[in-house]
């Protein structure tokens, strides 16, 4: 059902979580990279906010995947080929460093030794416990998947200006 059809916008609730994540990812990114700049006294604080709304977007990110599996895509403006795939790609590579990251990222505090209380209420369980041997890797992998989030949200971005400005179509307006 995710095939192209005549309606002209994304569904309602495909808006809402884009645009949401959009923020949240807006406020989330830059948060992450300054923990390591703030005094040891108000890191904690730091990483609460940075986990919880990261542990938010994950959830997010899979009732979005839900919702678009179960509701039509409006139609594309014509494109190259080429184009389209890239589009495509783009799209596809952001769900998927934005369900990974925030895997990513729990894990790693997990296998830290530092169990996610969910804006400092709700304990979330974890499928592992502290593993000085893994937790390397694992911030490596969240690290790494924040610096592609950043270089596709901005193809993203790049790819709505181009459509909106040079090309003058509707593309952007879909998401609106």
């Amino acid at each position: 059902m995710s095939g192209a059809s005549s309606i002209a916008t994304f569904h309602p609730l495909l808006k809402a979580f884009h645009w949401l994540v959009a923020v949240l990812v807006f406020a989330i990114w830059p948060l992450g990279k300054v923990i390591s700049f703030v005094r040891d006294d108000a890191k904690t604080g730091f990483y609460l906010w940075h986990e919880s709304l990261g542990f938010l977007v994950l959830w997010l990110m899979l009732a979005r995947l839900c919702v678009r599996f179960l509701t039509e895509t409006p139609a594309r403006e014509p494109m190259p080929a080429a184009q389209a795939w890239l589009a495509d790609s783009v799209q596809w590579a952001l769900y998927l460093v934005l369900i990974g990251m925030p895997i990513s990222g729990f894990l790693a505090t997990n296998a830290h030794g530092f169990a996610l209380q969910w804006f400092g209420v709700l304990p979330v369980w974890s499928p592992i416990d502290k593993s000085p041997a893994i937790a390397p890797v694992l911030s490596a992998v969240h690290y790494w998947l924040s610096w592609m989030l950043l270089a596709l949200v901005t193809l993203h971005i790049a790819g709505a200006l181009f459509h909106r400005v040079v090309r003058r179509d509707r593309t952007l307006d879909r998401m609106l």
